[in-house]
């Protein structure tokens, strides 16, 4: 796979680095990548991985940007408001980048159509906000083998795993890895709604893009991404963790191997 004389001068900072070169943006120009949900966290990953040169973008989301979005959404500005976001999205990403391909996906995930979504794709990000999606979204990862970027905000925190249960499935429980369901089995009792209890703009830039990092990282076969382990940030306190998660040997969705 070659590279157009603008493809080498847009990835000029990328081909002269060692973990990505020639070979790295080949590998990314190749990839094909699903955002679900191009909200908060969407929308800062999208726009780098679509100036990374990601080949194609698959951005689903069934919502129409709102005035309150924009605290947060990047992608979109005034006269998006009332517009359907994936669309939307689709043409900013596409003034951005001419070279990738953007397929719009304008509809809901849930457990009846997550498979087909996500089969096409070869790296799955979801930064939706309720804890159905992220279930039909990690099983149907699970059931294609495809590795899952998973980051949630609230209030002025914020966290990012890699999962990619899919990938080992039938292994030993010490040499698996644990999917999303591993870490969380249950709707929390306790689940908060970001437009109940607030979050920061900006921090959804900070995940996001961390989001990017881990799927830009996969796809170039660059460092270590965060494979089994969850990347926990404190905004306020301007600190951050992380913490290694090991396979749940009762999990309903990767341990029936």
């Amino acid at each position: 796979m070659s590279f157009s004389e603008q493809e080498v001068e847009r990835y000029a900072r990328h081909l002269v680095l060692r973990e990505i070169g020639g070979s790295g943006q080949q590998r990314l120009k190749a990839a094909r990548v699903l955002i679900v949900g191009v909200g908060g966290l969407g929308s800062p990953a999208a726009l780098y991985l679509a100036a990374a040169g990601v080949g194609t973008l698959g951005l689903l989301d069934p919502d129409t940007v709102a005035l309150s979005n924009l605290q947060r959404q990047v992608m979109y500005d005034m006269a998006d408001v009332g517009r359907g976001k994936a669309l939307s999205a689709g043409l900013r990403l596409s003034g951005l980048n001419p070279e990738i391909e953007i397929d719009p996906l304008p509809m809901a995930l849930d457990a009846a159509n997550a498979a087909e979504l996500v089969a096409g794709y070869d790296v799955v990000l979801d930064g939706t906000d309720d804890f159905a999606t992220r279930f039909a979204v990690n099983a149907a990862c699970v059931a294609k083998g495809k590795p899952l970027v998973s980051g949630a905000i609230g209030r002025w925190s914020g966290q990012v795993g890699v999962f990619g249960a899919g990938l080992t499935r039938g292994k030993p429980l010490a040499e698996r890895q644990p999917c999303y369901q591993c870490l969380v089995n249950e709707t929390p009792p306790d689940a908060e709604a970001c437009s109940l209890v607030g979050v920061v703009g900006a921090l959804a830039g900070v995940v996001g893009s961390m989001m990017a990092l881990e799927a830009i990282k996969l796809i170039a076969g660059a460092g270590e991404p965060l494979n089994g382990r969850l990347w926990v940030y404190d905004a306020l306190d301007g600190e951050s963790r992380t913490v290694r998660l090991s396979a749940d040997p009762a999990c309903r969705v990767c341990a029936a191997a």
